[in-house]
């Protein structure tokens, strides 16, 4: 696996991460 496979994987799992949350905790965003 490359460099670029890790980083847009982290990217996508921190992006869904935070919609997550937003969608759970809409009062702090």
């Amino acid at each position: 696996m490359s460099w670029l496979y890790l980083l847009s994987g982290a990217l996508a799992l921190g992006i869904f991460i935070y919609l997550v949350a937003a969608l759970f905790y809409p009062e702090k965003f």
